[in-house]
């Protein structure tokens, strides 16, 4: 198994701590996600001291109208180490909008542009901004993956441009029967699987805070409504990560 998407620099317990035992419940990796420019270099920080945690580096659409929307040059030089494997998460969030939707079109442009320079995938998040997602997608030709998928309205679209498709906890929840018919339709080679801790903790550990190790259960769910042994989706949803992030 490999967390295709963590926030390790945001959870509690200890990183360490957690890492462990991510490797106690039989994890292969964990990809970090940084959310900011210090985030990002707690982060790459964090995969430079352990060799199963990669680096994920980017200034969230929460954050397009702060600081750090203005230091792409500094997360430019993060993303020079070789642990930092994609840009991200970047994208549009129309649902809480904490920063205005023309200062994270403005943002996301950005970083679709540093990751076409640098030839690294992007983590896109996106919530409630389905037509500016795909408008501003359809001009980056690299590889996307789509983190926390909670969009049906993409789906469609998702599947024609062979996006990786990545589901996290809120798969499990009762009245997600919506994103469990969407992981049905995920082809078996574009499928990932990630904790997002420590938000949205899989439904056998709702109400604490969420950490890599808590995947078996996503996975689980996925297993069960995809009709496929799990160890043998933990084994694909693992392999499909390494080749999304050329990991070694």
């Amino acid at each position: 198994m490999i967390d295709a998407h963590a926030h390790l620099d945001a959870c509690e317990p200890s990183p360490d701590e957690l890492i462990a035992r991510a490797r106690a419940a039989g994890l292969e990796a964990i990809v970090s996600v940084g959310m900011g420019i210090d985030s990002c270099r707690e982060t790459v920080a964090l995969a430079e001291r352990h060799d199963d945690v990669f680096a994920v580096l980017g200034v969230h659409p929460h954050q397009a109208s702060s600081a750090d929307a203005g230091r792409l040059d500094e997360l430019e030089q993060l993303l020079g180490s070789p642990r930092a494997v994609a840009i991200g998460e970047t994208g549009l969030d129309y649902y809480r909008e904490l920063a205005p939707r023309s200062a994270q079109r403005d943002l996301f442009s950005a970083e679709l542009e540093l990751a076409a320079q640098l030839g690294k995938p992007v983590v896109v998040h996106s919530r409630e901004a389905d037509a500016d997602t795909r408008a501003l997608l359809d001009s980056f030709a690299g590889t996307v993956v789509l983190h926390c998928f909670s969009s049906p309205g993409l789906l469609d679209w998702a599947l024609e441009r062979d996006c990786y498709v990545s589901f996290a906890g809120n798969v499990t929840y009762p009245n997600a029967e919506e994103l469990r018919d969407a992981a049905r339709r995920i082809p078996p080679e574009r499928l990932l699987v990630e904790s997002d801790c420590p938000y949205l903790a899989p439904q056998p550990k709702r109400g604490r805070p969420n950490e890599p190790a808590f995947i078996v259960h996503t996975l689980a769910t996925l297993a069960d409504v995809r009709g496929e042994p799990a160890a043998k989706l933990a084994q694909r949803t693992a392999a499909n990560t390494r080749t999304a992030f050329l990991l070694p």
